[in-house]
């Protein structure tokens, strides 16, 4: 795929070199973005001077009635007051934000005359805030920008504080949106979408329900080992990639188990921002790629879709190259000592299942909706996905579908 080789270059991500390419081998350049992160404990009463330090006057919120509901939107506005700022709320919002609803929030962007973006919210939050700051800087409609670095003028400064622990958004360059014409999720990848800021506040994790703490812990999960094995990966990566399954695999059970119990939230919290700095540096996989085709058909949640279809990732990448999964199991906890990578590979897929199961993951994709009339669409519409580039193995839509009826 030689086009999409050389937009990695353009988002910070060094093109690999070809087996074709001669000469003597030279270390890889890593590049690594990231946002300026605060994070603990209380670390929302930094919003307003955040916010502020960025030129805020009137700063537009995009936040959803669930958390205004949880009461942070209430303490996020009270945080931006306190510092002389005057914000707009806008809530009009439903998970896997829609094209439509990414144009309107921009319209009520504009009349409003806001500045800087703040996202108060989970990933669908943040990804509907980015999609206004794109819209507003360049124009057109959200769907124009699908794909890599077509996002080409400066948006305006972002602000993100998430309230879940899985989707990464708030220190990605990635955008997801889910076109409802075509009843599927576009990507928008590009280095300007990393956000100025991102404040990480462990108690915004307390209000989430219980099938969204599961469904984004194994979001976060999936990020981890996707970039590690990514073809994009690097020594930057690789270490947020490791300590991120080894946060997840040991706390998100316990935050179901014990939902008070801030020891592990913080460590969700901690494991979410390191899998999410690793993935929008390193890029993802076949899994992400599948995944988002199923959630644009079904609006089903990303994260349970993700703990679905990874297990059967794992196993197909390893079938041609067993190696990289082996540091990834040692991380979540498993005896790797004198066997053999790929019988590693297999325990460690089956240890995801096996976490799926314990936080009340559906164990195919049918018990979400999808039959085999769907297979085919959502084969097609994978392999345009920009995830799927950075995938380990090479993959023929043939083996999409496959993939797609093991895991259904």
């Amino acid at each position: 795929m030689p086009e999409l080789e050389i937009a990695f270059e353009h988002v910070g991500v060094p093109r690999q070199p070809t087996r074709s390419e001669v000469g003597a081998p030279r270390p890889a350049l890593a590049k690594f973005h990231a946002p300026e992160i605060v994070f603990g404990h209380d670390s929302l009463a930094e919003l307003g001077h955040s916010a502020r330090r960025l030129g805020a006057r009137r700063p537009f919120l995009v936040t959803d009635p669930g958390i205004v509901e949880a009461g942070w939107v209430h303490e996020a506005v009270g945080h931006l007051r306190e510092v002389g700022l005057h914000p707009v709320v806008w809530h009009e919002l439903t998970p896997n934000p829609k094209d439509h609803e990414i144009q309107a929030a921009y319209c009520e962007y504009v009349q409003t005359g806001a500045d800087v973006i703040i996202a108060v919210g989970g990933g669908s939050c943040i990804d509907a805030a980015k999609g206004v700051a794109i819209v507003s800087a360049n124009g057109g409609h959200i769907l124009d920008f699908e794909g890599v670095d077509r996002v080409v003028s400066p948006i305006p400064p972002l602000v993100m504080v998430p309230s879940t622990s899985g989707t990464g958004a708030d220190v990605s360059q990635f955008c997801v949106v889910t076109d409802t014409t075509s009843a599927t999720k576009v990507t928008i990848i590009s280095r300007t979408l990393v956000p100025e800021i991102s404040i990480i506040d462990p108690r915004l994790l307390t209000t989430m329900p219980d099938w969204l703490n599961a469904a984004t812990g194994l979001d976060a999960l999936t990020h981890a080992m996707e970039s590690y094995v990514s073809l994009a990966h690097n020594v930057l990566t690789d270490q947020h990639s490791l300590h991120a399954v080894h946060l997840v695999t040991r706390n998100l059970l316990p935050t179901l188990l014990d939902p008070a119990d801030q020891e592990p939230r913080t460590a969700m919290a901690q494991g979410s921002l390191a899998a999410g700095m690793a993935f929008t540096n390193a890029i993802l996989g076949a899994t992400h790629a599948m995944s988002h085709q199923v959630g644009g058909l079904l609006d089903a949640p990303h994260g349970v879709i993700n703990g679905v279809l990874l297990p059967h990732v794992i196993r197909f990448n390893a079938e041609q190259s067993p190696t990289r999964y082996v540091p990834l199991a040692a991380a979540a906890g498993i005896d790797i000592d004198r066997v053999p990578a790929a019988e590693v590979a297999e325990v460690l897929a089956d240890r995801v299942r096996e976490l799926a199961d314990s936080v009340g993951v559906p164990r195919g994709l049918s018990c979400l909706g999808v039959g085999e009339h769907n297979v085919a669409h959502l084969a097609r519409t994978t392999m345009k996905d920009a995830c799927l580039a950075t995938n380990p193995r090479q993959v023929t839509q043939e083996e999409i579908e496959s993939l797609f009826r093991k895991a259904m």
